[in-house]
């Protein structure tokens, strides 16, 4: 697309005449890629939630919506979008205008891609260890995002399994807000998302929710304490089984409190009765966690547990979830002996790592 600028140039006709001309050149127009893009959806996770700042504070006026993934691919949110829509940090969708992400198992393929953008969409799938990260790279030339700085590679590193033991030990305020976030409290998440799409610095976005994440640290000592009375190492696989007790926990407290031994780490969270529309009582599910605290890197994909049994689940290699599977594989509700079914099939593909989950 290109615009015409008229740019008056002196160029006599004759060397006595009076008049002068004007000449016209062609400029291109460079299109934002927000061009046209309303609302946002993105996960309800930190490295979500700064994806949506980062768009947000490009255009103040957007609308911002939290989901969770298997939301997304159940259709269960396809009333919010279309190409006015950009989705960030979770499952493609072909009716969005603008898709931005960066797991592997939500990337669109070719096929896909080639359909998608011959629509009008913009694909911003990128190999980075946050969604937030692509993001910021896709508009930091047109936006002072200098006040992001300082968290964003805290963010990616919290994303991309890069957080040391010493460092989650310390458990600083950043690593409490992430833990904050939820979709049991949505206006908790507009709140930090609006402030740091505005620009609030860091240090005052952390002390306006000092009582808040104050509260998660001194919980975290009783949280350690469920943790290891509802873990079990299993063949390398450390085995946390929280569901029932309302409690979630990322891979990062599960593997600090394993040690070494495990190679990684499944958590099951959620009720039997629980479903995803309700994230006061969610759906059982599981998330499989490397264990990033080895010296050793992770050498199996864990999506491939992710989505064993449930075609909705996904994630990264070393970082993914799914939701509990009836054992018969119909649609119907999850009965007892549902997530013993499922863990059985999981620890089956585990055994067999070596040979079936290389990457």
């Amino acid at each position: 697309m290109v615009s015409l600028a008229r740019l008056p140039i002196d160029s006599p006709i004759a060397s006595d005449s009076p008049y002068t001309f004007m000449s016209w050149t062609l400029s291109p127009v460079v299109m934002s890629p927000l061009d046209g893009i309303q609302r946002v959806v993105a996960d309800s996770d930190l490295d979500g939630l700064m994806a949506a700042a980062v768009l947000k504070a490009s255009k103040p006026e957007m609308e911002i919506h939290f989901a969770h993934p298997a939301l997304l691919r159940m259709g269960n949110i396809d009333h919010l979008i279309d190409r006015n829509t950009a989705i960030c940090d979770l499952p493609f969708h072909p009716d969005c205008g603008l898709y931005l992400d960066h797991h592997l198992t939500n990337r669109p393929s070719p096929e896909e891609q080639v359909v998608f953008e011959e629509k009008g969409g913009i694909c911003h799938w990128r190999d980075t260890p946050s969604a937030a990260r692509a993001a910021y790279d896709l508009l930091k030339d047109e936006l002072d995002l200098s006040h992001l700085e300082e968290i964003m590679p805290i963010v990616d590193a919290l994303d991309s399994g890069g957080i040391t033991l010493n460092e989650f030990v310390e458990d600083g305020p950043v690593m409490r807000l992430s833990r904050s976030l939820s979709m049991s409290d949505p206006d908790h998440m507009q709140v930090v998302m609006n402030q740091f799409a505005t620009g609030v610095p860091l240090d005052q976005i952390l002390d306006s929710h000092k009582e808040r994440l104050d509260k998660l640290g001194s919980e975290r000592g009783e949280q350690s304490v469920i943790v290891q009375e509802r873990t079990s190492i299993i063949d390398g696989l450390a085995i946390c089984d929280l569901s029932g007790t309302g409690m979630r926990s990322n891979g990062y407290l599960i593997t600090s409190l394993a040690g070494p031994e495990a190679l990684a780490c499944c958590v099951i969270h959620g009720y039997i009765d629980g479903t995803i529309e309700d994230s006061s009582r969610p759906a059982l599910g599981a998330s499989f966690y490397a264990n990033s605290f080895r010296d050793e890197s992770n050498p199996f994909d864990l999506s491939m547990l992710a989505t064993l049994l449930d075609e909705t689940g996904g994630g990264h290699a070393n970082a993914c979830g799914c939701r509990v599977q009836p054992a018969d594989g119909t649609n119907r509700k999850l009965v007892d002996g549902d997530k013993e079914y499922n863990l059985e099939q999981w620890m089956s593909l585990w055994k067999h790592r070596e040979s079936k989950m290389l990457r």
